[in-house]
């Protein structure tokens, strides 16, 4: 369970910076990293 735990804490930050890179930078930007 804590080994689950600590690979999806990553993911969650991954998830959530991309989702600000949508914001801060505009989707044609973050579509090109993606």
């Amino acid at each position: 369970m804590a080994r689950d735990f600590d690979r999806q804490v990553p993911e969650l930050q991954v998830r959530i910076a991309v989702l600000n890179g949508y914001t801060a930078l505009g989707t044609p930007v973050a579509e090109a990293k993606g």
